[in-house]
């Protein structure tokens, strides 16, 4: 019996931490890429998490970390080889090279923060 309460009670958390990091208040931002953009990481996300920039052209993100969450200490792209530690409370530059027309995520090390990075 026990048995049968710990498991239902590891299954309620289980699905707590799913609605958490992948459901709850994740209402898709999407920005046009300005000079002036800056990227917040804060409570689980990225503000905005969807950024759309120039194909052609290179672009540099400005990511300001203000949550202390370990998990949100590296940005990474992993389609473009990049990944840039962000330390709490300062705005970090991200150069991105001239891209092709196409989407290229970007996430934390642990991929619990997510963006989408669209180039056209």
């Amino acid at each position: 019996m026990i048995s049968a309460l710990i498991n239902i009670a590891g299954l309620l958390l289980i699905a707590a931490i799913v609605w958490w990091f992948w459901i709850a208040g994740k209402k898709s931002s999407g920005e046009r890429y300005q000079e002036s953009l800056v990227i917040r990481v804060n409570d689980g996300v990225y503000e905005p998490d969807h950024i759309t920039v120039p194909a052609g052209q290179a672009v540099v993100l400005q990511f300001l970390r203000e949550d202390p969450s370990p998990c949100a200490e590296y940005v990474v792209f992993s389609d473009l080889d990049i990944s840039t530690r962000l330390p709490v409370h300062e705005t970090v530059e991200v150069k991105l090279p001239a891209l092709e027309a196409g989407e290229y995520p970007f996430t934390c090390q642990m991929k619990m923060y997510r963006g989408l990075l669209v180039a056209e």
